[in-house]
């Protein structure tokens, strides 16, 4: 049987992880649960060990990035054949997790699926300040004139990727603004994605790392990092990290990680 993992990035998000994992394991059970406790200071790691997730535990925190390519890395080194993104914060609704599932194997040459909170236009769900809409619409146009197809919500995380994407997100993922750059590194690579209309809820617990005052110094930032990363060579296929670690930045050694099975 085909393995299947849902990775769950999650940092400082006790209030809201325990019901995350539970999600998970009604909507998707045929999908085991990994979360990537990002160097929590609070209790994490230990509810979602209490919800039946396996923890991978980080020394410290890396950022959605990194905790996201540890996820990947752990994906690569337990043979699993397909990996969905779920944030722990509660925003990503696990009752999509098979649609997603059934468009990345009901389409041949597919490797990547994502959930789209403004495909379907009569969607009722969270879909953000508006604000960051605006930030969101000005990153559609440039990532669609990249890649020459429509991307309608390029900072989606709830994204679905077979065994290629598994392995490539596992060598190379990107750490500061990973959802935007990841669309443009599985183009690099020509490989194949797509996006399906979901609804996403508002966040349970805790709050965003990036304020509405912070939205147009994040937009400068994200425009520079994509046209920079538009010129970076990929990695060579030797420089896969180690089964045994997480990793820090792009060509440094991994840190060490701890992983705890479920409770």
């Amino acid at each position: 049987m085909e393995r299947r993992l849902a990775i769950v990035p999650a940092y400082n998000e006790a209030g809201a992880v325990a019901a995350t994992v539970a999600g998970i394991r009604r909507c998707a059970p045929d999908f085991d649960v990994l979360v990537v406790d990002d160097g929590s200071s609070d209790a994490t790691g230990e509810r979602a060990r209490a919800a039946g997730a396996t923890v991978l535990r980080l020394p410290f925190n890396l950022g959605i990035g990194g905790a996201m390519q540890a996820g990947y890395i752990y994906a690569r080194e337990n043979s699993y054949e397909v990996a969905v993104q779920v944030d722990g914060d509660g925003q990503h609704d696990p009752r999509f997790i098979h649609d997603l599932l059934a468009r990345l194997c009901g389409e041949p040459g597919l490797n990547m699926v994502t959930g789209s909170r403004f495909l379907d236009p009569s969607s009722e769900g969270f879909r953000s300040s508006a604000a960051r809409r605006v930030g969101i619409r000005l990153f559609s146009r440039v990532v669609s004139l990249i890649t020459r197809r429509r991307v309608s919500d390029p900072t989606s995380g709830f994204r679905m990727t077979d065994r290629r994407g598994i392995m490539l997100f596992a060598r190379d993922y990107p750490h500061d603004y990973p959802e935007i750059e990841a669309i443009l590194l599985m183009h690099a690579h020509r490989l194949n994605s797509c996006e399906i209309p979901v609804v996403m809820r508002p966040r349970t617990s805790g709050t965003s790392a990036i304020s509405s005052t912070q939205s147009v110094y994040y937009m400068v930032k994200v425009l520079l990092a994509v046209f920079v990363a538009l010129f970076r060579a990929p990695p060579p296929a030797s420089s896969e990290p180690s089964a045994a670690g997480t990793p820090g930045t792009r060509g440094e050694e991994p840190a060490a990680a701890v992983v705890e099975r479920a409770s």
